[in-house]
């Protein structure tokens, strides 16, 4: 009977789509022209600018300011150095409930250290509020399930289309140990408070207060793995503090040492977020998730131009690109595409190394923290997927 009953509910939702077939196009083309719109807008803004808040050490302006200009210049084209986009949402079990967390903002540092986060703020720049879509040209390609690449090396689409199918290139078992361990080069990233339409220039988006930095979202991403029975490792020093440069060869001092103690992890992750600006304005990536707001969020694999001492990085590619389908297909729009590019970011160190970018500063305190427990969600599912397979 209910086998029946599937059917005729099947055979309406065909006849439906047909019927509605000829508005879904015309719907379809003026969205298209809705977006080329959104992009003359951007132009007027200003020229797209360097991504050089990607770059191991920060330059002398950035330290400053640490607020790079970046903006997302030219999205259908692709010529912009990050990559924004979502795919097909993949056919995966229903999503499990996620924890209720206190908001930070009603969290409280035990020792907010010597950069609290504010309690007083003043208005400058501008926040633009935007959700990124597919991106289209050569730099890019779809990935099988779901979710984008964006390809800056000279290796082909075609080859890496090849490799994206690949499962990752580790195996998990019960009872092993720790086998995630997350961190945070950059420690000290932080976010806005709220959602509003100006931010305050005299805050650079750093601090020492842990309730309101990428620590924050690192301590998401643990509990969703945590209430999925996946142990995890949080390692909370700070690494860019009081200078940025060296961040990276300080994070790796802290995070050696117990890869060597506990060879049972397999997944180590970076935790950041991006910088995405103008002058004068703070863009602010997000999605709508079952009525909350999250942070888009980008993964970066490193690639190997034959002087990083990096030889297996196909291997974290491979784990990237099911991490990547796994989010777009729990989350559709949650991510933009995988930057694959010519940097190192110390993912020699496991075959499943990499950095992810959650938001940008422009991003608030509880979008991020709403995105690192999607990531957590997502991740738990995709390893104990592995694990199932590999028994």
């Amino acid at each position: 009977m209910k086998r029946r009953k599937k059917r005729k509910i099947a055979g309406i939702l065909r006849i439906c789509t047909l019927l509605l077939l000829p508005s879904v196009v015309a719907a379809s083309a003026s969205g298209i022209r809705s977006i080329h719109r959104s992009e003359a807008d951007y132009r007027k803004v200003a020229e797209a600018a360097p991504a050089s808040a990607l770059k191991d050490d920060i330059p002398a302006y950035v330290q400053e300011l640490n607020v790079p200009e970046r903006l997302p210049g030219d999205e259908l084209s692709g010529s912009a150095i990050l990559s924004e986009g979502y795919g097909v949402s993949a056919e995966t079990e229903p999503p499990t409930e996620l924890l209720k967390l206190k908001s930070p903002l009603e969290m409280t540092a035990d020792d907010p250290g010597t950069k609290p986060y504010p309690t007083q703020w003043e208005e400058s720049g501008d926040i633009i509020r935007t959700t990124y879509q597919k991106y289209s040209g050569s730099a890019f390609f779809d990935l099988e399930k779901c979710g984008q690449v964006n390809n800056k090396t000279d290796i082909p689409n075609e080859k890496l289309r090849e490799e994206s199918v690949c499962l990752p290139n580790f195996t998990l078992t019960d009872n092993s140990g720790p086998q995630v361990l997350i961190y945070h080069t950059h420690t000290c990233e932080s976010f806005e408070p709220f959602v509003r339409d100006h931010y305050d220039a005299s805050f650079n988006f750093r601090t020492t207060d842990e309730t309101k930095s990428v620590v924050m979202v690192g301590d998401a991403i643990q509990a969703e793995l945590e209430a999925q029975g996946i142990e995890v490792i949080h390692v909370r020093t700070i690494h860019d503090d009081p200078s940025y440069t060296g961040a990276y060869d300080r994070s790796r001092a802290s995070i050696v040492p117990i890869l060597e103690q506990y060879p049972s992890i397999k997944v180590a992750l970076d935790i950041h977020r991006d910088a995405i600006s103008g002058e004068g304005v703070a863009y602010q990536p997000y999605t709508e998730v079952n009525g909350r707001e999250a942070a888009q969020v980008m993964i970066i694999s490193g690639c190997d131009d034959g002087t990083m001492d990096m030889p297996e990085y196909m291997k974290n590619f491979h784990f990237a690109c099911a991490l990547q389908q796994q989010l777009e297909g729990d989350t559709p729009h949650l991510t933009r595409p995988i930057l694959f590019d010519y940097r190192k970011y110390n993912q020699d160190l496991t075959t499943g190394s990499l950095l992810i970018e959650v938001g940008s500063h422009g991003n608030t305190l509880e979008q991020v923290q709403y995105s690192g427990q999607l990531i957590g969600r997502s991740l738990g599912r995709l390893l104990n997927s592995i694990k199932k397979e590999t028994k």
